[in-house]
């Protein structure tokens, strides 16, 4: 058996339709309700993170199996691959800038990148979900891959080496709005700086 008709034989199972997003809606409503202890700090509330997980995953795949009611199992599965690229497209950025011996914290430019990343997965399920949003005539070129690699090479090339040649010595820590924004929202559990 050759591994494509693996992948066909899983994808007509259900794996793709109904395992993978069950999967990835426990997982992602499990881990924000672990990390943001919204139904308790004590330890046995940790059952009620993993019941409400599964309902709110269950309550995804239903519909969606039996027709009825709204159906999102197929703008997660659009939207999956663009948000999977976009991930790799950071990890390869980090990747650069380790090569090149940069040292990087992620409580400096962590903070940009949530941001930027819950940005760009919000744009993406908003197309994929038919939400009208287009981009601009005028801004149409965009629309060709060969552009799109183009700008996001010059990109990833120009913040590498706008970082490597920036002078630490004039960055005032205080002042920077992606630190302020992570002491105030608290991203990554460190707490506020005093």
């Amino acid at each position: 058996m050759r591994f494509d008709d693996v992948i066909l034989y899983l994808d007509r199972v259900g794996v793709a339709d109904v395992l993978l997003p069950f999967i990835l809606v426990f997982t992602v409503v499990y881990a924000v309700l672990f990390k943001s202890k919204v139904l308790g700090r004590e330890e046995g509330f940790n059952r009620f993170n993993i019941i409400l997980a599964l309902v709110m995953a269950l309550a995804v795949i239903f519909p969606h199996v039996t027709g009825v009611g709204p159906d999102i199992v197929p703008i997660i599965n659009t939207a999956l691959p663009n948000i999977a690229a976009v991930a790799i497209a950071l990890i390869m950025f980090m990747f650069l800038m380790g090569i090149w011996g940069v040292n990087w914290s992620i409580k400096t430019i962590g903070s940009f990148v949530v941001v930027l990343t819950m940005g760009v997965v919000l744009y993406i399920f908003g197309a994929a979900a038919g939400w009208g949003w287009k981009i601009p005539d005028w801004l149409y070129f965009l629309r060709n891959g060969e552009t799109q690699a183009l700008i996001i090479t010059l990109l990833v090339f120009g913040l590498i080496i706008g970082y490597i040649t920036k002078d630490p010595a004039n960055d005032d820590p205080n002042k920077k709005l992606m630190k302020r924004f992570d002491q105030r929202f608290n991203l990554f559990g460190e707490g506020k700086e005093k």
